[in-house]
């Protein structure tokens, strides 16, 4: 078994069976929704969230795990002499590296390595696959790091909606743009530049903002998901398109949860990919 340890974040969206044959720890995020606060759980552990999000009056918010919780984690770990990697969700979209950070200075920070991966879901769970893959190996914590940072240089994220609506209810587009957009069905094209999310394009239909997003993926790209919250067809039907031009590149398809998923809604879309 190596002698480092993976720790990340519940917004890498790994299956429990990975998690526990690989041994990683997940600190979760929480969702404040409907006067309760709940932990946002696991892949196959979703449906009943979205479900009362397309229902519901009430909005969700997100926090970062507490430091202690990172702290309680660090000791842990430490106390089987074993060292730390810890890979978090982008510092632009959560406070949870800033919590993660903070807890280093609780415990011995000289055996713990702490990486805002710039990025979340998919991407998230791709450099926790390639740190593994090197800890195993037999990689230092140093080699491993530097890895990873520049491996996420070379990432990319493009989202698409079914609906503006939890955008609009979100906060991050006005009640008359939303009704504009919809009347005219329009659909924005959404990617994480430099770690924050930003709008790259607006198209007619959903079909075209697809489109678009596999038109950003580089030409060397050799690890792609296909992110999506309960829009299974469309995701395969995306699959079968991009492993059409990318016959080389590892494709998957990957569930997002409530943290990522709250401002998107269900039918969302997203391509991560690596290059």
């Amino acid at each position: 078994m190596s002698k480092i340890k993976i720790v990340t974040d519940s917004t890498s969206y790994m299956d429990q069976d990975f998690i526990q044959q690989h041994n990683i720890t997940v600190v979760p995020l929480s969702v404040h929704f409907e006067n309760k606060v709940t932990e946002e759980g696991f892949v196959g552990e979703f449906q009943t969230f979205f479900d009362r999000l397309a229902t519901s009056q009430d909005f969700p918010s997100t926090s970062q795990p507490p430091v202690g919780a990172f702290v309680k984690v660090y000791e842990e770990i430490l106390n089987e002499d074993v060292e730390i990697i810890v890979l978090t969700i982008s510092s632009k979209l959560s406070g949870t590296y800033s919590s993660a950070h903070t807890a280093g200075q609780f415990v011995d920070k000289n055996k713990i390595s702490i990486i805002d991966s710039e990025s979340t879901a998919s991407n998230l769970k791709a450099f926790v696959q390639i740190a593994l893959e090197m800890a195993d190996q037999g990689y230092s914590r140093k080699e491993i790091v530097e890895r990873i940072e520049t491996q996420k240089k070379r990432s990319g994220i493009c989202l698409t909606v079914d609906t503006l609506e939890y955008l609009k209810r979100g906060g991050r587009l006005s009640n008359t743009g939303a009704f504009f957009a919809n009347l005219l069905n329009i659909r924005p094209v959404i990617a994480l530049v430099d770690g924050k999310l930003e709008g790259i394009a607006k198209v007619r239909g959903k079909k075209k903002a697809i489109d678009k997003m596999i038109n950003e993926i580089p030409e060397s790209a050799f690890k792609i998901s296909i992110c999506h919250i309960f829009a299974e067809e469309e995701a395969f039907e995306t699959k079968n398109m991009i492993s059409t031009r990318f016959p080389e590149a590892e494709i998957s398809i990957d569930p997002l949860g409530p943290v990522v998923g709250a401002h998107l809604g269900p039918q969302a879309l997203g391509i991560c990919y690596l290059y």
